[in-house]
């Protein structure tokens, strides 16, 4: 067996180190591919008003659902388990980690619950959704849709 010379420690020095950083470029370069955005222009004016939507919002009282019953998407929102018909201003169906596959479903309302075909798969689907009640109140979550693994 050779000896182990100081060429030998400074090329498995080298190697063990360039492979880490090889893995963590890679995995920095993906994260920036795939970050979805912002979800805001300027966090600061956004945070000023965000307590009296909130407040506003939960006054509203809703339950709100999203599941996918094969390829269509059904959003439900209900108040004291009757169901509610708001206008909705914004619905964003995507993934959780890319806008590659995200979708603008043509809502129905049905009497129960608003309808709309997508094309899905498995896995983790998000629903991003802006409605606006009846007396005017903005109401703004990110939904996980049911069944969507």
């Amino acid at each position: 067996m050779k000896p182990i010379t100081g060429t030998h420690v400074a090329t498995l020095f080298a190697l063990g180190f360039g492979t880490i950083i090889s893995v963590n470029l890679a995995l920095a370069w993906n994260a920036v591919q795939t970050f979805p955005g912002l979800e805001v222009k300027n966090a600061y004016v956004a945070s000023q008003a965000f307590e009296r939507d909130r407040s506003a919002q939960t006054a509203l009282d809703w339950q709100v659902s999203a599941r996918l019953i094969g390829e269509r998407l059904e959003l439900r929102f209900a108040h004291q388990g009757r169901p509610v018909q708001p206008v909705i201003e914004q619905a964003i169906f995507g993934r959780a980690t890319s806008v590659v596959a995200d979708q603008t479903p043509d809502f129905t309302f049905d009497g129960s619950a608003f309808v709309a075909p997508v094309t899905a798969g498995d896995g983790n689907w998000n629903l991003r959704l802006t409605a606006r009640a009846a007396n005017g109140t903005l109401f703004r979550q990110r939904l996980v849709v049911e069944g969507g693994t």
